[in-house]
């Protein structure tokens, strides 16, 4: 599809969650990844430390495509400044678009609504390929209970309908309570739970989606019920991990990117102690989509999937709102 020709807009985080519902990301992404992922060029991130604040970066990760179909370029800029007060959150980003044949700016989006959107759309389609098609999954457990974690209820909702209890674990009891309330407030049919332990929300759970920034295993793999689905997002760095060494032995192993391998704790350390080799790692999330590598091959097969992000999912998810939103405009 040509970029549409308009005035440059600028999408913020309320026409984000307008443009985006899970289903239709989702889906875009799921055709969208087997089909222009070789074509979306994502040079290394680069960092910059700001003389304006010792602890402070800024980072640019661009993504351009050479697909004619996909004729965007984008640059997502994060700011970090860990030193803000808690009322003000730390990481800040925006993303831009252009026209990747003329150059011309095309739009300006929320880049902290749309991270935390397309990472959460991440999760739910891996967990759609990797879950058992014949028994369906009703209970889904939260490990952390920051920003990410009800976009990962509502991505997991969206695709699962038979999801019927979420369970909750939180370092922070406040978080968790917080938490439960909103996802009560949003779904009043669904029971939702805080538990004071992860042990107890992993065995009892159908699917495990972790978001922390934890540095010590959360999940022990030991505990995972035959046919448990694994959602590793939290770490990206390989001082992190959310996981222990059994979870990744037992599990069916898939990545987001190629990137998982250098930059996740948990593969990292798994792959340097020879836990796991590199065939180990049966393919990407594009390869799963496409159909290239086999998923879940039986009910009671435990499968685990680690993603770090990257900015070719940045650019699809940029594609669609800003085509959408430009198509909502024209007829309203």
């Amino acid at each position: 599809m040509a970029a549409p020709a308009n005035q440059f807009v600028y999408i913020d985080a309320a026409a984000l969650h307008a443009v985006l519902p899970f289903p239709s990301l989702i889906s875009h992404l799921r055709t969208g990844l087997p089909a222009f992922s070789a074509g979306i060029h994502c040079p290394h991130r680069v960092s910059f430390p700001l003389p304006t604040a010792p602890s402070a970066s800024l980072l640019l990760m661009p993504s351009v495509s050479a697909h004619p179909s996909l004729p965007y370029l984008a640059l997502k800029a994060v700011t970090s400044f860990p030193a803000n007060s808690p009322r003000l959150p730390s990481i800040h980003a925006a993303v831009s678009l252009f026209d990747s044949a003329s150059g011309l700016p095309l739009a300006s989006l929320d880049g902290s609504a749309l991270t935390l959107i397309r990472t959460a759309a991440v999760s739910a389609l891996a967990a759609s390929l990797l879950a058992s098609p014949t028994r369906p999954p009703s209970t889904l457990a939260l490990a952390g209970a920051g920003a990410l974690a009800p976009y990962l209820a509502e991505a997991h909702l969206s695709v699962f309908p038979s999801i019927s209890r979420i369970l909750i674990w939180n370092r922070t009891k406040a978080k968790s309570t917080a938490l439960a309330a909103k996802l009560r407030e949003a779904h009043p049919a669904l029971a939702v739970e805080e538990v004071d332990n992860m042990d107890e929300a992993v065995l009892a759970a159908d699917i495990v989606s972790c978001a922390t920034g934890s540095q010590e295993p959360i999940v022990r793999g030991e505990l995972l019920r035959p046919g448990a689905h694994l959602d590793l997002v939290g770490s990206f760095t390989p001082a992190m991990k959310e996981c222990d060494d059994e979870a990744l032995r037992r599990g069916r192993v898939f990545i987001d990117f190629e990137a998982a391998l250098q930059e996740a704790g948990e593969l990292v350390g798994a792959l340097q102690r020879g836990v796991l080799q590199r065939e180990d790692v049966i393919g990407t999330l594009t390869e799963l989509a496409a159909g290239r590598v086999v998923g879940r091959r039986s009910d009671d097969e435990i499968t685990v999937f680690k993603s770090v992000g990257t900015a070719a999912v940045d650019l699809l998810a940029a594609q669609l709102a800003y085509e959408t939103y430009i198509d909502t405009t024209k007829k309203a």
